[in-house]
């Protein structure tokens, strides 16, 4: 179900830098036949081709890749604010969104260590390959666990932290400058071993989430048996 269209004029500014520019982007969109669907799929495809790029290791390719993740990420905000601004919100649009962004960055990743093993001269005692999966699985996780949180707690459940109108996913932006440097591999390595750490400290989170509704949802629950007794 979509909710009823509103003026952009009535809709808060987003916090952040990137989404205050895609509102302005896709404003001229709001009464036409685009969707947020449309924009999700396109940002899908615009982050499989950079990790595709990523995946044929090189110079070039790396560079190119990386500028095509940087463009995906920030296509990634153009869906939540046509929906925003257009009412055309949808729960199945809100997990595809999510569903997408998922597959975006675990293929980023196992892009990444493809590529690096491709052109890597050795040194390694785990396949780059290998250690891009491990963050690539340990990041898909992390996207599932907040899944969870948000259908628990809402979205405050998941706020990211920001600063200076940029939020925690905005590091994606810095990807071109990990290619440009030709750290591609140190990064990889970093990845593997820093996403399985956060997605560690992100399932104590959604446990603490999950008791914490538990006990919310136990008082009422006493409630409805009570009622019953009492008929």
């Amino acid at each position: 179900m979509t909710s009823q269209a509103q003026s952009p004029l009535n809709v808060p500014l987003p916090r952040t830098w990137d989404a205050r520019l895609a509102r302005r982007l896709v404003t001229p969109l709001v009464d036409t036949w685009v969707t947020p669907n449309h924009l999700t799929t396109l940002r899908l495809l615009i982050g499989v081709a950079g990790a595709l790029c990523l995946a044929h290791g090189g110079f070039a390719w790396a560079n190119a890749g990386a500028l095509l993740i940087v463009l995906s990420n920030f296509v990634d905000h153009t869906d939540g604010e046509l929906a925003r601004i257009g009412g055309k919100s949808s729960r199945i649009g809100h997990f595809y969104d999510l569903a997408c962004d998922a597959l975006v960055t675990v293929m980023l990743f196992v892009g990444m260590g493809i590529g690096v093993g491709a052109t890597s001269l050795g040194g390694l005692k785990i396949a780059p390959g290998v250690l891009g999966a491990v963050a690539g699985v340990a990041v898909a996780l992390i996207f599932f666990l907040r899944m969870r949180i948000e259908e628990m707690a809402g979205k405050a459940g998941t706020k990211q932290a920001s600063l200076g109108g940029f939020e925690t996913e905005d590091v994606l932006y810095l990807l071109p400058i990990v290619t440009l440097t030709s750290v591609t591999a140190p990064f990889v390595v970093v990845a593997s071993i820093g996403a399985p750490l956060f997605a560690a400290w992100v399932v104590v989170d959604y446990c603490r989430v999950a008791r914490r509704s538990a006990r919310s949802a136990a008082p009422a629950e006493a409630s409805k048996t009570q009622l019953w007794a009492s008929e």
